[in-house]
């Protein structure tokens, strides 16, 4: 696949792996669904994001994103595709509509992330992803009857906005589940993923909650200019960069 913009074309090879991914963006580039759409969503050190329909014709300043081809792709997350610098994902809706993580049947975003990652960074990135777990077990915590004055305690800071206090506790609860923690299934980044990382940076945060199915091959260069457009408050280019997408020998 070839992603042309006015700054240069981005080399795109899809992954086997996702069949169900893969042969939908092969019809839609087959069918120029693509064409002249923009990339509407920009955020440098992050990713950019496009394919929503809505975007070919709209006018400036209007917030984009929201609309679709009407369908989803159910969920490919593979465990060695993760989203490090240069990685084609898609796009979805939120856990609280969408807890299958099923992708959008159009839109899809290209990483740029920050990087190289250090074990720091990482390690903040895992306990990142693993948030609902440990929000999980403090909850379940405050919920038995030795810690039942700490969770008054917990509630007060909280309803009161008192900061400092809550933060403290906070960290005390962490310490406290620790050893639950350790011992429960939980996302750990893998070795491979560790190196690639702390090779190349990327977006650690999205692995296990989006599908990735593709990859750059030729074009960062491409993708960091257009992370350097000036934009508004939701993110969209204040001047538009609309897309071609062709097939290339092979459907790469």
């Amino acid at each position: 696949m070839l992603i042309k913009t006015q700054y240069g074309g981005i080399k795109i090879r899809l992954s086997n792996e996702t069949p169900l991914h893969r042969d939908n963006f092969i019809k839609l580039v087959q069918q120029h669904f693509y064409d002249s759409l923009l990339f509407h969503r920009i955020i440098a050190g992050f990713m950019i994001q496009g394919g929503d329909p809505y975007s070919k014709h709209a006018k400036r300043f209007v917030v984009l994103g929201d609309s679709d081809n009407k369908y989803t792709i159910p969920a490919e997350i593979i465990p060695n595709l993760f989203h490090k610098r240069g990685m084609l994902c898609a796009a979805r809706d939120g856990d609280d509509v969408n807890p299958k993580h099923a992708s959008s049947g159009c839109q899809f975003y290209i990483t740029q992330g920050r990087g190289p990652l250090s074990d720091k960074d990482l390690l903040l990135y895992e306990y990142r992803i693993n948030k609902k777990l440990r929000t999980h077990l403090k909850d379940s915590l405050l919920q038995t009857p030795e810690y039942k004055t700490i969770s008054e305690k917990y509630q007060y800071y909280k309803k009161n906005k008192i900061t400092d206090s809550l933060m403290l506790l906070e960290k005390t609860l962490d310490e406290k589940i620790n050893p639950v923690y350790i011992i429960t299934p939980h996302y750990t980044f893998t070795p491979e993923q560790i190196k690639a990382y702390k090779k190349v940076g990327g977006t650690p945060h999205l692995d296990g909650n989006y599908t990735v199915f593709g990859e750059v091959i030729e074009g960062m260069k491409v993708v960091d200019k257009i992370t350097e457009a000036e934009t508004d408050t939701h993110d969209r280019p204040l001047y538009d960069i609309r897309m071609e997408i062709v097939l290339l020998r092979n459907y790469q």
